[in-house]
């Protein structure tokens, strides 16, 4: 998960860079630990930054150990609009969030017939039904 969390700041910054393939690394910091935690922040002269910590969770549990990964990037688009990103990553998949990016729309409510059947559902469990033997 973390080389395609990688991989797709990369791609955004390439697009942004397009018309600056010759920018200037302003800043560069990285630091990777023997508990596979990490870091890495950047930021080029065109206006290019990026930002990202992982941490491992639950390490050594066979079934629950999950890399866990915090970051943004921000970049200006071709037409003039900054873009920034802030981005989690973990078992629960990439989440993205940015002005730019659409959002689900809120769900109509249940409606109260609805509301009404499943409480009773809830509250009136169905009995298995016995089979008899002639």
């Amino acid at each position: 998960m973390k080389v395609i969390i990688v991989a797709f700041a990369f791609l955004a910054v390439a697009f942004a860079a397009q018309s600056d393939e010759q920018a200037e690394i302003l800043s560069q910091q990285s630091e990777v630990n023997f508990d596979g935690s990490y870091q890495h922040a950047y930021e080029t002269g065109n206006g290019i930054s990026a930002q990202e910590q992982g941490v491992l969770k639950n390490a050594g549990s066979k079934d629950g150990e999950a890399e866990e990964v915090q970051g943004s990037y921000q970049y200006t688009a071709p037409d003039g609009t900054p873009v920034k990103v802030q981005y989690v990553a973990n078992e629960f998949g990439f989440q993205p969030q940015g002005d730019h990016l659409p959002v689900a729309p809120t769900p109509p409510p249940v409606p109260a017939a609805i509301l009404r059947a499943l409480e009773y559902i809830r509250t009136h469990p169905q009995q298995p039904e016995v089979v008899k033997k002639h």
